[in-house]
């Protein structure tokens, strides 16, 4: 026993190993809970199962925050809001991109959250290599955030310009390159990922991807890619690998249950990634003072981001009171994923 809490009141990347310990059974309960209860049977999630249970995921981050508040400090727990709040922003684009990918494959809403929790396992694991990696960097080569913040600022400009272009989903790269390397049904095969089915010029019994695992693939690749922008711009906020990655998971978990709301009304959020842009340029210029010495102050930097993503979500709702909502399903699907 004493040597159990000897290890659990030793450091682990700079944080007590029990932080560590708590915040996985945290996610660990949340996982089995979702899954093992509330989504036994698979079903349709509307709009307003959605938004009850994104609540329930920001009511557990902000007792978890709370927690790290009291116990390791205000700063800790205002960098950890802060974290939380900026990787739910910038994580808003990659949920209209993953309803595009829904809706060019197909996927049916009844499946979707399928695709979605097992995408979370994917999240917890390459979020945590990046950020080991990211972290590792920073600590051996402080001047690596002027690359951060310059790489931030140049993404948020290309945003910005870019922000009335759709998804080219017909001549996307990844998709080209499963249709190019993997036997891929036409059509799903109910809620499985991969099937046995006859080769059309052997005969023989072969293993079929399915349209449910091209969405699962596309969906783990694309937030990787996107991962490439919000953790740098976590780092910005903070340089402790605990509140980098505890902040992101929990955003990432809480934006996956607020996805089928999202979804349900894409079109209605159509200005959101100019503001989305805006808290790029920001934090990529803030990432940058880092090594001159330069601090901006926690609280402002939550306090600007609320008020430019409030912004960006209140202005698009106003532009697009008079359009009827448009969800992933409304979108052109293609059908025809084999080479």
């Amino acid at each position: 026993m004493e040597s159990l809490l000897a290890a659990l009141s030793g450091d682990f990347l700079g944080t007590p190993t029990y932080f560590w310990v708590a915040f996985i059974a945290i996610v660990i309960a949340l996982l089995v809970f979702d899954l093992g209860i509330l989504h036994r049977d698979e079903h349709e999630i509307e709009a307003k199962e959605s938004l009850l249970l994104y609540g329930f995921y920001v009511l557990i981050a902000l007792v978890f925050g709370a927690w790290v508040w009291f116990s390791r400090g205000a700063q800790s727990g205002l960098e950890f809001y802060t974290g939380y709040l900026i990787e739910q922003s910038l994580a808003m684009d990659n949920m209209f991109v993953i309803a595009t990918i829904f809706g060019f494959l197909g996927i049916p809403r009844l499946y979707q959250h399928r695709v979605l929790f097992w995408g979370i396992l994917g999240v917890i694991l390459f979020r945590a290599v990046l950020i080991g990696v990211g972290a590792a960097l920073v600590h051996q080569f402080e001047a690596i955030l002027f690359l951060f913040g310059a790489f931030l600022v140049f993404t948020g400009i290309r945003m910005f310009s870019h922000s009335d272009e759709e998804p080219d989903m017909e001549n996307n790269r990844i998709l080209k390159f499963l249709r190019g390397h993997f036997r891929i049904t036409n059509e799903l095969r109910g809620r499985h990922f991969a099937v046995k089915e006859p080769d059309p010029k052997t005969g023989k019994l072969v293993t079929w991807l399915t349209p449910l695992a091209v969405a699962l693939i596309m969906v783990e690749i694309v937030d990787l890619i996107f991962a490439v922008d919000s953790v740098p711009a976590v780092f910005a906020v903070t340089q402790d690998t605990f509140i980098v990655y505890t902040s992101n998971i929990f955003a990432i978990l809480g934006l996956r249950a607020l996805y089928f709301a999202l979804a349900a009304a894409m079109n209605r959020f159509r200005y959101l990634q100019i503001s989305l842009a805006i808290i790029l340029v920001l934090i990529g210029i803030k990432i940058f003072l880092v090594p001159l010495g330069i601090k901006i102050d926690t609280m402002l930097s939550l306090g600007v981001t609320i008020s430019i993503l409030a912004g960006g979500v209140l202005y698009s709702l106003w532009k697009t009171r008079n359009e009827p909502d448009i969800s992933a399903e409304d979108q052109p699907k293609t059908g025809q994923l084999e080479p």
